[in-house]
């Protein structure tokens, strides 16, 4: 984060397929440090696009949450995360553990039912973070660019939407995605994400999600608005002693930002990893463009060496002296630049990796 006035990003125009002039970058502000993981808001993104519940089977491991993942009938998904590092002996005794089978022992054994001690058990809730998930809208939509039937669209509020008369299900947008975001719908084979209540939007009215969120983790507005208030919020906590609070995905300088600049802002206090989020990403094929596009470059120019080569080679026998020599020595020129080229750009690609 940088100080003082941040240009908010914006996708190119030619990039957004549905206009309205008075329209503004719209986007979500998800503040972890006061999500209570109540799951309400993907109850209410479920009940109001019509998705299909995730069971209610308690695994091994998975705590309250049924859901998993984010998925082409889950758009939004609250994390549970456990800030214990656990041991081997403790992820032993865990897997063998039946907490129902002892608390039925205890209860055996003493006659009365097990009371909850509600201090000890609000005092434990510091050891779980939670995060609600959801689609990052980025600027530099991976899926977007891998979709080759357009059937993924920007529109006038710069977000992402999935037309599902025109998605034929190839999937290639499902690893274009570097947040893990969209899927196929294991139904029809076509993808489906977060819409950010499109049809909601183009009535006035807040996604439900953040209708629901009862403590105002998820917050709604346009994108400037909401990082005004993300940066105040983190100003906040650092004066509070809360100094591992930032924000992931805004307040970025240019060129460093997450696929180009998110229309979801998280903030977090953990580092990005620990809520399955990656630290760096953009978009495959904007991260690609310019090596690549240099490349091209330099193979194209390689190819007119030699050409000129050739061709001096071929008029070396009707005319001698320092023209021939000449058109050769501009031939190994330009293979030599070409090739020097294509090597800059994949050493920088490299370093880029290793940093």
């Amino acid at each position: 984060m940088r100080g003082g006035r941040v240009q908010i990003p914006h996708s190119p125009r030619g990039e957004v397929s549905v206009r309205r002039e008075s329209a503004e970058r719209m986007g979500f502000f998800t503040d972890t440090t006061v999500c209570i993981g109540c799951k309400a808001c993907e109850v209410a993104c479920k009940q109001w696009n019509d998705l299909p519940a995730d069971g209610s089977q308690f695994k091994r491991g998975g705590s309250y949450d049924h859901t998993g993942r984010l998925g082409a009938a889950t758009w939004r998904h609250v994390r549970f995360i456990e800030l214990d590092e656990p041991t081997p002996l403790t992820v032993s005794e865990a897997n063998d553990l039946d907490l129902v089978a002892v608390a039925e022992q205890r209860a055996e054994e003493t006659g009365v039912e097990p009371e909850v001690d509600i201090a000890a058990a609000v005092a434990d809730m510091s050891r779980w973070i939670f995060m609600s998930d959801v689609c990052k809208h980025c600027t530099h939509a991976g899926c977007m660019d891998a979709c080759p039937t357009g059937a993924l669209v920007r529109t006038e509020f710069e977000t992402i939407i999935v037309q599902q008369d025109i998605c034929n299900g190839c999937g290639y947008c499902v690893p274009a995605c570097p947040f893990g975001v969209i899927d196929r719908d294991r139904n029809d084979g076509r993808a489906a994400k977060c819409t950010l209540c499109y049809d909601r939007l183009e009535d006035g009215l807040e996604p439900a999600c953040a209708k629901a969120c009862p403590t105002d983790s998820i917050q709604f507005g346009t994108t400037e608005e909401l990082l005004d208030v993300a940066r105040r919020r983190v100003a906040t906590l650092h004066a509070r002693g809360r100094t591992d609070a930032y924000l992931y995905g805004g307040g970025d300088a240019e060129g460093e930002q997450l696929a180009g600049g998110l229309g979801s802002i998280f903030l977090l206090t953990q580092p990005p990893e620990r809520y399955g989020l990656p630290a760096q990403a953009d978009s495959p094929i904007q991260e690609n463009v310019v090596s690549a596009t240099v490349a091209a470059v330099g193979a194209g120019l390689a190819a007119a060496a030699g050409v000129a080569v050739a061709f001096g080679a071929a008029r070396r026998s009707s005319r001698v002296g320092s023209k021939a020599g000449g058109g050769v020595l501009t031939g190994a020129a330009l293979a030599a630049g070409g090739l020097e080229l294509a090597r800059d750009a994949w050493d920088k690609r490299r370093r880029g990796r290793r940093a």
